[in-house]
Order: C-alpha cells, then structure tokens, then sequence
C-alpha cells in the first residue's frame, strides 16, 4: 500500500513538472527556430494589405526585460494600439549571437541592449530605431511609460 501512495506521489510530481514545463514553453515570446527574413517578407505583404507598418522587435527568451515587453505589448491598455498600427516581427538574437545580420539591415538597434525595436514602412523604409537602450528596461518602466512610448511611436510620421 505504501509503495502504491509513494507512485502516485511520484506520478503526481511527474505531471505538475510536465504541465508547468509546457505552459512555461508556451509563454516564451521568440520563436528560436523562426527565420527572421521569412517573417519579415509575410509581415511585409500583411502591412501592404491592411496598411499597416511592421513593428520588429528584438529580443531574446531568456531576457526578463523582454518578456516584460511582451506582456505589456499584449495587455489590455497597449494590446489594441498594436494591433491597430503594426504587424509585429519578433526576431530572436539568443545570446547575441543569432539573427545579427538581421538586424544590421537597420542600423544598429541592439546596440546599447535588448529588447530593442525597429518600426519599417510596407516598403521596407525605416521609420524608427532604438538607438539608445530605449525599452533595455522594459521591466522597471512599467506599461504606463511602455504604452506611452508606442502610442508616441504610433503617431509618428513616415520618414520621420
């Protein structure tokens, strides 16, 4: 009998460990896999159609700033802004050491930290970079000043 309770301890351990290990997975906001110029060119025809700009953003799994830019990119205040003006790219650069070819293309927006941001035309034509760290702290500005930040970005003129 008792070996029978100590299975089912262990079993039930097994299950919660699987079942937070899934959701864990789940909530990772980069694809490590994705490849960024293919997710470009889609978001690109996507932009063109609903005339929209594509918002890319560059980041990494492991980063708290940038899940923290996640979440407040997908709450309730800041979710229907971005949906409402961007098609959002998310390129994954690991530990600085992927998709930084990529992100040359515009500039050097992961230079001073990540998640960093990159705001393209349907035409590819850059309309804003992060230059200096701007969302490096995504975690300690809170959503507020993140929504404040691509609210401003939204209104922002092409060719600005």
């Amino acid at each position: 009998m008792k070996a029978i309770r100590t299975g089912t301890r262990i079993l039930g351990a097994l299950l919660l460990l699987s079942c937070a290990l899934v959701a864990s997975a789940q909530a990772l906001p980069y694809d490590e896999q994705a490849d960024a110029q293919h997710e470009l060119e889609s978001a690109l025809g996507t932009a063109r159609a609903a005339n929209k700009r594509i918002l890319i953003i560059f980041g990494a799994n492991w980063c708290e700033d940038c899940r923290a830019l996640d979440r407040a990119l997908h709450g309730e205040a800041l979710g229907p802004v971005i949906d409402a003006h961007y098609v959002v790219v998310k390129v994954d650069v690991g530990h600085f050491d992927k998709n930084l070819a990529f992100a040359r293309l515009y500039g050097k927006p992961i230079a001073k930290g990540i998640p960093s941001v990159v705001v393209v035309t349907p035409k590819n034509e850059i309309v804003y970079e992060t230059r200096a760290g701007e969302l490096a702290d995504a975690r300690r500005m809170g959503s507020a000043a993140i929504g404040s930040f691509f609210r401003e970005l939204s209104e922002r003129p092409a060719g600005y």
